[in-house]
């Protein structure tokens, strides 16, 4: 990712797990929250040494997921925000900006609901919201056919890199899975109540269509809209939808930075 001098690693006890993060450069903080089945470098590895140059970058790996361990709970956003925000607590960390990433973005909601203190901006990048806001297929690919041989090869392959334990991948692929098949979403009177500056962001050929993002964008109310060319996460330069192993949205972070700094 980056030789920046300030790289850290580490584990730090919260909520019964060793979860795990890594910091980059030096500046206002900013915290990286991955996607289902994903890990630091396969959601954010094209992209944090683009932000690095100018601010700090604290990546994080949630319940079950790349470095961090398990508990005998099943996934939940709710829990998910609890533990980022137990992990800041942990790090000295007062106040950050959020970018969330697919289901990281529902873990950002979920900070900006039950630690609005804890949030300055959110940048919410190619979640679903709503169960309504995309096409019935999706939810019956979980509820019907889940396999795991389903899933992504290059994520299989990222999280063995992260965590070379097959059992544990396929125990992570099982719980996002099922929190996928419970998957509620927020109301449009819950959406209404985020207060945190957002930046809603989308694909052209993302999980939920451009009008479905503009429909979630006019209910959240102090929020800026962007629909970028691509699929899922690709603006990101998320793993599983680079392009010949090139990332060529490099402009999404000058986008999100100017977002951040106005």
């Amino acid at each position: 990712m980056t030789n920046d001098n300030n790289f850290q690693s580490g584990y730090s006890d919260v909520n019964g797990l060793k979860m795990y993060y890594e910091i980059y450069g030096a500046g206002k903080p900013l915290v990286l929250i991955h996607g289902g089945g994903s890990t630091i470098d396969t959601s954010f590895g094209r992209i944090i040494p683009r932000f690095s140059k100018h601010r700090q970058i604290i990546a994080v790996e949630l319940q079950a997921h790349g470095h961090t361990n398990d508990r005998d709970t099943d996934l939940t956003f709710e829990q998910d925000a609890d533990d980022v925000a137990t992990l800041l607590n942990n790090l000295e960390i007062p106040k950050a900006d959020f970018l969330g990433f697919s289901n990281g973005a529902h873990a950002a909601i979920e900070i900006a609901f039950r630690h609005p203190g804890l949030a300055n901006k959110i940048i919410l990048a190619s979640g679903v919201y709503q169960r309504s806001a995309t096409a019935p297929q999706f939810w019956e690919g979980f509820d019907e056919a889940a396999l795991f041989t389903h899933m992504p090869r290059i994520l299989r392959e990222g999280y063995l890199k992260a965590n070379n334990d097959p059992a544990g991948l396929q125990n992570m692929f099982d719980k996002d899975v099922q929190r996928m098949k419970a998957f509620k979403g927020w109301n449009d009177e819950q959406l209404k109540k985020i207060a945190a500056p957002a930046l809603l962001i989308n694909g052209t050929k993302d999980i939920i269509s451009p009008e479905k993002a503009v429909e979630i964008y006019r209910l959240i109310p102090n929020c800026e809209l962007a629909i970028l060319p691509g699929e899922h996460g690709e603006y990101l330069g998320a793993i599983e939808s680079l392009r010949g192993d090139k990332w060529e949205h490099w402009y999404a972070a000058g986008l999100i930075d100017q977002f951040l700094d106005n």
